[in-house]
């Protein structure tokens, strides 16, 4: 990170931290919980498969 001599940050690397930013808001966090959900989902059906089965009257 570059700095300016008054201790401030540079301006093209307050940029590339809003675009980061941006980056992780929009697109990052988004596919990330998707893939999460997906892959709890998935988990979720293998165990039924093989170990349980789903759920029903007892």
């Amino acid at each position: 990170m570059h700095s300016t001599p008054q201790g401030r940050p540079a301006p093209d690397s307050k940029q590339a931290e809003t675009r980061l930013f941006i980056f992780l808001i929009v697109f990052l966090f988004p596919i990330l919980s998707v893939v999460l959900v997906a892959a709890y989902g998935f988990v979720v059906w293998i165990f039924q498969m093989l170990i349980f089965g789903p759920p029903g009257p007892g």
